[in-house]
C-alpha cells in the first residue's frame, strides 16, 4: 500500500500526493489541517511560509493551495525529498525552495522572513526547543507559528515571545497556532 496525503482545500482541493515510507513520517491528520487552515484562513493569502519539518509537505503543499505567494521547505530523508520534488513537479509548483539538510543547518543560513511557519518536528527527536529558538529570528513581528507535538504545548519551552492563540487536540497529537509579539 502506497502512503498518500490528500489536499483538503483551495486549487488542489482532493489531489492525492504520495509520499515515502518512512518510521515516524506521519502527515498532519485531515482534521487538524482543516482546523489550522480555518484558523489561517484570511492570513495564508501571499504568506512567505516555512515549512521546517516538511516530511509529507501536507502542512506546505495545502498551504500553497490556498493562495501562500512562497514556500520554504526542510526535509533532511533524501528519499522523502525525491517525493517532495516529484510532487512540486507534479503541481507545476515553481515558488517554493526544498532544502535537503537538517532544519537545524538550514536555519541558521536562511535570510529572509516569513508570515506563517510549521514546525512539526519528529516526535521521538524531541526538536521544539531547539528549532524554535532558531526559526524566532526569520519570523516576522505578527507572524504566525503552527505547531504540532505528542504532548501538551506548555511542556515545549517555546520562545516567550509567541503568544498562543488557539490549540486543539485530536487523539495523540496536540496542535496550537502562536503569534509572534513585538518586542
Amino acid at each position: 500500500m502506497k502512503n498518500q496525503l490528500r489536499i483538503i482545500g483551495g486549487e488542489w482541493k482532493r489531489r492525492v500526493l504520495p509520499f515515502a515510507n518512512i518510521e515516524g513520517l506521519r502527515p498532519t491528520p485531515d482534521r487538524v489541517r482543516e482546523t489550522l487552515f480555518n484558523w489561517l484562513m484570511w492570513d495564508i493569502q501571499n504568506a512567505m511560509v516555512l515549512d521546517i519539518c516538511t516530511g509529507s509537505g501536507a502542512l506546505g503543499f495545502e498551504a500553497l493551495s490556498r493562495g501562500a505567494r512562497e514556500l520554504v521547505m526542510i526535509e533532511p530523508d533524501p528519499t522523502q525529498a525525491k517525493f517532495l520534488q516529484q510532487n512540486l513537479k507534479l503541481l507545476n509548483i515553481a515558488n517554493c525552495k526544498l532544502y535537503i539538510s537538517i532544519a537545524e543547518k538550514v536555519l541558521p543560513r536562511l535570510n529572509q522572513q516569513f508570515d506563517v511557519v510549521f514546525l512539526d518536528p519528529p516526535y521521538a527527536l524531541n526538536l521544539w526547543h531547539e528549532l524554535a529558538v532558531l526559526a524566532d529570528p526569520h519570523i516576522k513581528a505578527a507572524g504566525f507559528i503552527y505547531v504540532e507535538a505528542d504532548r501538551d504545548l506548555q511542556q515545549l519551552q517555546l520562545p516567550a515571545t509567541w503568544q498562543l492563540m488557539k490549540q486543539t487536540k485530536a487523539g495523540i497529537v496536540h496542535a496550537g497556532l502562536f503569534q509572534k509579539q513585538a518586542l
